[in-house]
């Protein structure tokens, strides 16, 4: 990559996140933390208004955003790829929203761009025949379950066939096995337990705070299992 490149990465970077360690940025783009002090302090001298905070990294000044950019043919076909794994293996909340955020992407591209873009797209075709999305669309609540961190009330058939209702402090999504699957913090069972959306009969996102302060994270909760087991 060479320095333009690495520039405007590190300023859209900063755009996306509210503060990135000169660690963070040195990794991310294969240099050293003194490269990324230059780097910092070039992108100043352009008149990009980067800020410092002890113990958090830089950010952008509130207020900031790069104008629109282009995309390269290959970022772009790199979006137009996610969207065809978003159609197949996304329910219709996700797909929705992601539909959207594309249709914004793609207002920003050059004619050109948007010619081989289209181009591209008419180009693939997704078949996971074992998939099967369930009887409802519950990716969106639940996402937005996870990142206010708010109780979800299921009415949940095991894999046995029993029926239960469940409380659910929900920490994180996982797909595998062609079915998506929530792992959150059971009250029922007093324990992690790992729900597959498509036993989940209804789901009602609820306004009620997690109970308990502190959960493992989604990679913690599987690497301690051989494998994860739906209940």
């Amino acid at each position: 990559m060479n320095r333009i490149d690495r520039l405007f990465g590190i300023t859209t970077l900063l755009q996306t996140k509210r503060h990135v360690s000169a660690e963070q940025l040195a990794e991310n783009f294969g240099i050293s933390v003194r490269t990324v002090y230059r780097d910092i302090r070039a992108l100043g001298e352009q008149g990009i208004p980067i800020s410092f905070e002890p113990n958090r990294g830089y950010c952008l000044v509130q207020g900031y955003f790069l104008p629109p950019v282009s995309f390269t043919p290959e970022e772009a076909n790199a979006l137009v790829l996610l969207e065809a794994i978003a159609a197949t293996l996304a329910d219709t909340t996700v797909q929705a929203h992601y539909a959207s955020a594309l249709r914004k992407v793609k207002a920003v591209l050059r004619t050109p761009e948007k010619d081989r873009l289209e181009q591209f797209a008419s180009r693939i075709e997704l078949h996971v025949p074992e998939y099967a999305p369930g009887p409802a669309d519950y990716l969106a609540p639940l996402q937005a379950a996870i990142a206010s961190r708010h109780i979800v009330e299921l009415e949940y058939r095991d894999k046995s066939g029993s029926a239960s209702q469940r409380r659910v402090e929900p920490i994180g999504l996982a797909f595998y096995n062609f079915s998506w699957h929530l792992v959150g913090w059971c009250h029922l069972r007093q324990d992690y337990r790992d729900f597959r959306l498509t036993r989940i009969e209804q789901l009602t996102a609820t306004t009620s705070p997690f109970t308990r302060p502190q959960h493992l994270t989604l990679t913690e909760y599987v690497a301690r299992l051989p494998r994860p087991a739906a209940v």
